[in-house]
């Protein structure tokens, strides 16, 4: 496959999650979107081989940051020091938990600037994170590639 050709399958792969996403929260009536997951979605759409990209991280390290944020939020208030506490909490635990996921570092930021309530953890994290990773699982059939790669043989024999 050629670059071009990829390049534009991985656009097209970020227009159908997004376009999802935000249509069922202007029509559901519950938000899916999170602004982290715009970069989520660059990600599992354009690098699926990556160890970030796997659905493990991308769920994973989604709600272990919401989680993280929200209880810091909680516990020790709106301060620049309880968001960084939170922020470098997140990291610590995502690398614990082996769901290291990048654009998940966010989320403690999004949790600080928006207040939300503990319900934030289901409606957008968790199920716009599930959501995403079942499009890219579709997408990935469809296209042909091996998603999510369980190894790294998966990486190596997928990559031309």
């Amino acid at each position: 496959m050629t670059g071009l050709l990829r390049g534009a399958l991985a656009c097209a792969g970020v227009f159908v999650i997004i376009g999802l996403l935000a249509f069922g929260s202007f029509n559901l009536g519950h938000m899916l979107l999170l602004g982290s997951f715009g970069s989520s979605a660059v990600m599992v759409f354009t690098f699926p081989k990556l160890p970030f990209s796997q659905p493990r991280s991308v769920v994973g390290g989604h709600v272990v940051c919401t989680a993280v944020g929200l209880a810091a939020l909680a516990l020790l208030g709106p301060s620049w020091w309880a968001l960084a506490l939170a922020a470098s909490l997140s990291l610590a635990l995502m690398m614990l938990t082996g769901t290291v996921h990048p654009p998940a570092g966010s989320n403690p930021l999004i949790v600080f600037l928006a207040a939300p309530k503990w319900s934030f953890l289901l409606f957008p994290t968790l199920s716009g994170a599930l959501i995403l990773v079942a499009v890219a699982l579709v997408y990935h059939r469809a296209c042909r590639e091996p998603y999510p790669c369980s190894s790294l043989q998966d990486r190596i024999t997928s990559s031309g």
